[in-house]
């Protein structure tokens, strides 16, 4: 078990990337904080946890909520009296190509995606420092990397959480805190529930794996960035997405 009695927290984690991230977790030994707006789904998320013989709480946390941060985070360390790790998962879309974009939409995508990041991982970088360590990982995009149609807003938060875990990785690697993003490509979760067969099949036309990604291979990815086997790895910006970027 690579994460054997660390404490992660996971914000977003009742559905898609966020849940499968928290079951690996759970799998590999961790201690998991499920974190996200829906009360149901939290429930739901630890119940599975418990029920595979795993340790798990729940909290529900608006991440642009600093009060809600900071008691999650005081009862975390009230549970367990440290934190190991955060994975900010949440995250939101509202597309729109600029001409058409609402300020409403834009100032929703930043304060969830760019600057709940940044509450977030503010709220347990000093109990990081205090025991010696930690690992911070940010959800990113491929679209962080190279842009995309429609989406200035969720653009620039994903590039956004590329630059917080490069300039975190230089401030906090002397401090035993490595930090790092995970930059997916398509991805096969409910957010695509709403979108026509042949849009996803184009977009899986567009990957040379001729495939979307499964969350829990998304989830691997942070397992293995959370755990020692990662130890070297800092400022990192890794790309999962079938070679869609080729």
């Amino acid at each position: 078990m690579r994460l054997k009695n660390k404490v992660a927290i996971i914000t977003g984690a009742a559905s898609g990337i966020g849940h499968a991230t928290a079951l690996k977790f759970a799998a590999e030994g961790a201690r998991v904080v499920v974190c996200d707006v829906n009360r149901e789904g939290v429930d739901r998320v630890v119940s599975e946890i418990v029920a595979q013989g795993a340790e798990a709480i729940g909290f529900i946390v608006d991440v642009t909520n600093k009060t809600q941060i900071g008691e999650m985070v005081a009862g975390v360390k009230r549970q367990f009296n440290r934190i190991d790790v955060l994975v900010n998962n949440a995250g939101i879309v509202a597309d729109a190509q600029l001409y058409k974009m609402t300020d409403d939409q834009f100032d929703r995508v930043i304060d969830i995606n760019l600057k709940g990041v940044y509450n977030c991982a503010r709220a347990v970088v000093d109990t990081m420092i205090e025991q010696g360590g930690g690992v911070i990982l940010n959800a990113s995009s491929v679209v962080g990397l190279y842009g995309n149609f429609g989406q200035t807003n969720y653009a620039a938060a994903k590039f956004g959480v590329i630059g917080f875990v490069k300039t975190w990785a230089k401030e906090l690697g002397k401090k035993g805190i490595r930090s790092n993003a995970v930059c997916p490509g398509f991805v096969a979760t409910p957010i695509l529930d709403s979108m026509p067969e042949k849009v996803i099949q184009a977009m899986e036309e567009r990957v040379p794996m001729k495939r979307l990604a499964q969350p829990e291979e998304i989830a691997n990815v942070y397992a293995f960035l959370a755990s020692d086997d990662a130890s070297y790895i800092n400022g990192a910006a890794i790309e999962v997405t079938g070679g869609l970027s080729l």
